[in-house]
């Protein structure tokens, strides 16, 4: 071989090892992933101070995927370990990496921007953390990301328009941060985006007409923002695979769009809490994949649409806080899959249907404040017993002007919150309702109940807020309320209650809320109301009470309302007692 051909060959094996000792290394790794450990002052049960050790493998290390090729990391999953730190830019040597999940932690500053470096990336996770700064600009660099998901942290500033750069991009999740200005027309340009989610941060403006092109779009999610402006006529025409429409809580107005049942893919579509006035469109009742639909807090007017009988997914139907007038159609009942109805504060009015009872899945029947009627002995409520999933019954506001029957202790222990508040109630509250085991909350003031507390009530014994005020039920015996271990709020203000106040109420410790004023009450404030150390509120205005103000009133140290006037008290109030009224 001549001298010529020995020397290239020498040079040829100096330069590849030179590249060798420049090309990434599994050392290399494990020293970017130790000073990202170095970065993180808090471990959940020191799981990486432990296992992050160059005693084993760095391809064994929890949270950490390598290659089978290279014998690299490829993914940094250490989501959910409670880690309180920062990300470093030593990351940057982690140049096989394609997956970073950081999510569910408490990461904090700001996300370096090293992270270009990383072409491979395909998938970045930090939701659910405390970093802060703007949306960082120079992720935009990175050609390769599929899925970026930076919600529920301390983000601020405006949307980069450079994240339309993100041509691969598949999911745009943003929201629960502080971002502000307008939505970027730009991102339209993101032709593969399958999922857009800036919910709850401060974007003003319009929504950009071109979001409603994107062909690949399954979900659109804008609620809580401070949006305005009109949804175009054409909304549905360009993206047939919508699954999700979420705008609520925003300033958006004009009608609702009846091309909306374009979307025939549509399952959940939240509306409510804008400006939008006019009819419920009856063209929605051609979505029939729809299985929750909002549109409460609006301007809407009319009556509710009897097609919507058509919709046989149908879950959830939220029209409360409009101006819908009429009755409620038989055939919204056919809907056999609902479990929710909140047609709360309209102006609906006729007999609540009895075929209410024959939704079995239903969950929640919220009819507060319309004008529906029932016939006096409220047989409306034997029906509704049957609906034995039932968890929230709220007839309140509407004159059914009825006696509460026994059937009342019929609901299914599912029954949690029950109230019918100003509902021209009469008669006495039924020996029956002990049978409300599941029952946390039962409010029936404002009504006109007479005769006395049951003394079945300690049926209830999970009972946490009872509400009785304004009735005219009476009874010098009240120990029957001691019974109930759990009672957080008691009210049986405005009532012809007479005797004195029992001793063992001071046995209901979980008394947060206690209000017995404008009643009949006498004697002397047992010295056991002391014993009531959690109490907030207590008043026992207006009654016949006498004598001195118990010195164990004075340990009521968390009380921020006492109210005491408009008795006969004498002698001092105990210096310790605080939150007193004037």
């Amino acid at each position: 071989m001549d001298r010529s051909c020995i020397f290239l060959a020498i040079f040829i094996l100096l330069h590849d090892n030179t590249l060798l000792a420049t090309l990434p290394s599994i050392s290399t790794d494990e020293a970017a992933l130790l000073a990202l450990k170095s970065h993180i002052s808090s471990h959940s049960n020191n799981i990486l101070a432990r296992n992050w050790s160059s005693s084993i493998p760095v391809c064994s290390w929890i949270g950490i995927t390598c290659s089978s090729h290279h014998h690299q990391v490829t993914a940094i999953d250490i989501s959910s370990m409670q880690l309180y730190g920062t990300i470093p830019p030593h990351l940057v040597n982690l140049s096989f990496i394609s997956s970073l999940d950081i999510s569910n932690n408490t990461f904090h500053g700001d996300l370096p921007v090293e992270l270009t470096h990383l072409q491979r990336l395909k998938f970045i996770n930090a939701k659910n953390n405390n970093i802060t700064g703007a949306i960082p600009s120079f992720l935009s660099l990175l050609p390769n990301l599929h899925f970026l998901y930076l919600s529920n942290n301390q983000f601020s500033g405006k949307i980069p328009t450079s994240l339309s750069n993100l041509t691969k991009l598949e999911v745009l999740q943003l929201q629960s941060n502080f971002l502000e200005g307008e939505i970027p027309r730009e991102i339209s340009d993101l032709r593969y985006l399958t999922i857009l989610d800036l919910e709850f941060n401060q974007l003003t403006g319009s929504i950009p007409p071109s979001i409603f092109d994107i062909t690949t779009i399954q979900v659109i999610a804008l609620m809580d923002n401070n949006l305005t402006g009109k949804l175009p006529k054409t909304i549905c025409d360009h993206i047939p695979d919508l699954e999700g429409l979420y705008l609520g809580r925003n300033s958006l107005d004009g009608i609702i769009p009846p091309k909306l049942e374009k979307c025939r893919k549509l399952q959940i579509l939240e509306l409510g809490d804008n400006e939008f006035a006019g009819t419920v469109p009856r063209e929605l009742a051609n979505l029939t994949a729809l299985t929750e639909l909002y549109l409460g807090l609006l301007h809407l007017e009319g009556e509710i649409p009897m097609e919507l009988d058509n919709l046989k997914k149908f879950q959830a139907l939220g029209l409360s806080q409009n101006e819908l007038t009429g009755s409620i159609p038989d055939s919204i009942f056919n809907m056999s899959a609902l479990q929710i109805i909140d047609f709360g504060e309209n102006k609906l009015s006729g007999p609540i249907p009895k075929s209410l009872g024959n939704l079995e899945y239903l969950e929640v029947l919220n009819l507060w404040g319309n004008n529906f009627v029932s016939d006096s002995t409220l047989s409306i409520l034997a029906s509704l017993t049957n609906c034995r999933n039932l968890r929230v019954l709220t007839l309140s506001g509407n004159p059914l002007d009825g006696v509460l029957p026994p059937s009342v202790g019929n609901f299914s222990n599912s029954l949690q919150s029950f109230e019918a508040d100003g509902c021209k109630l009469k008669g006495v509250i039924p020996k029956e309702v002990s049978n409300l085991t599941g029952v946390t909350r039962m409010s029936l003031s404002n009504n006109e109940l007479t005769g006395h507390i049951p003394n079945t009530v300690h049926g209830m014994s999970i009972l946490q807020e009872l509400y009785l005020f304004n009735n005219k039920i009476e009874g010098a015996r009240h120990d029957v309320i001691c019974n109930l271990k759990s009672l957080g709020t008691l009210v049986l203000s405005e009532n012809h209650f007479s005797g004195s106040v029992p001793s063992c109420l001071g046995n209901v410790t979980s008394l947060r809320k206690l209000y017995l004023d404008n009643n009949k009450l006498y004697s002397r404030l047992p010295s056991s109301l002391g014993n009531l150390q959690d109490l907030i509120e207590f008043n026992v205005s207006f009654n016949l009470f006498s004598g001195e103000i118990p010195l164990e009133s004075g340990n009521l140290k968390a009380a921020t309302h006492i109210d005491l006037s408009n008795n006969y008290f004498s002698g001092k109030i105990p210096s310790t007692l605080g939150g007193l009224d004037n």
